[in-house]
């Protein structure tokens, strides 16, 4: 759960950013849609070396959500090859820049050999401690908090958890996210104001950052406004304003 109470360093330690209108900007310019995810890429390399070179700790990217496998086939094909390919390309420079890689999401969806290439790169980056970098693909949030609770159930089931001691710390440690602090700031790019199915638990006390600039357009500046409305922040977790300033 959040610790009480304060940002006191002005820096988040988990940022999560749902990268949303790469088709929009392709459209935009007469290209297909699947160039806009090519140019995607280099948005997301930005957003990792910003985020790491700003001392943040965990940065969540929401790269393909479990509703997404509804998009016409060839857009999946194409997101599939930039993820498969990407996956070759970045995992050097993560490792020498110290970022552990970890995935999140329903990997039965995928390939055999593609949940080869995510769990290889998992293992070569599992000693880096600079920054994680999490990546939620074919993920949900509403599949995450069943696969929670399924798990919560089954050692009630095995007699190993009673029932009366199912607390959201419990539930939080059978998460997708285990072991990860909450985000401290969400960002999403695109003009959309909602969260689409995105970390539903762990965003419970996230501040919430929407800005109208496509991803491929999303640049440093953008990402440092987002830094900067974080900052700004006062954040209380139920409790009052004197609290925090440590009055009565």
């Amino acid at each position: 759960m959040t610790p009480f109470p304060v940002n006191t360093a002005g820096t988040p330690r988990h940022v999560a950013i749902i990268m949303d209108g790469n088709g929009r900007w392709a459209r935009s310019r007469m290209l297909p849609r699947t160039e806009g995810h090519r140019q995607g890429v280099n948005s997301a390399r930005m957003a990792v070396r910003y985020c790491a070179e700003q001392g943040v700790r965990v940065l969540t990217l929401f790269a393909f959500s479990s509703e997404n496998w509804r998009r016409p086939r060839q857009e999946v094909g194409t997101l599939m090859d930039l993820f498969i390919g990407s996956i070759g390309r970045e995992v050097p420079e993560l490792v020498e820049k110290g970022i552990r890689l970890r995935f999140i999401g329903d990997r039965a969806a995928f390939s055999s050999k593609l949940q080869k290439r995510m769990a290889d790169a998992e293992e070569r980056t599992r000693e880096n401690q600079r920054m994680d970098l999490v990546v939620a693909v074919s993920y949900g949030g509403r599949w995450d908090i069943a696969h929670a609770a399924a798990a919560v159930a089954e050692r009630v089931r095995c007699g190993e958890l009673d029932p009366e001691h199912i607390t959201p710390e419990v539930m939080e440690a059978h998460l997708s996210t285990a072991g990860l602090p909450e985000p401290d700031l969400f960002v999403r790019t695109g003009g959309e104001q909602r969260i689409s199915n995105f970390l539903l638990w762990q965003l419970a006390y996230t501040e919430l950052f929407f800005t109208d600039v496509l991803w491929p357009d999303f640049k440093e500046e953008e990402l440092g406004r987002a830094f900067e409305y974080y900052a700004g922040r006062q954040r209380r977790f139920g409790h009052i304003q004197e609290q925090i300033a440590g009055r009565e």
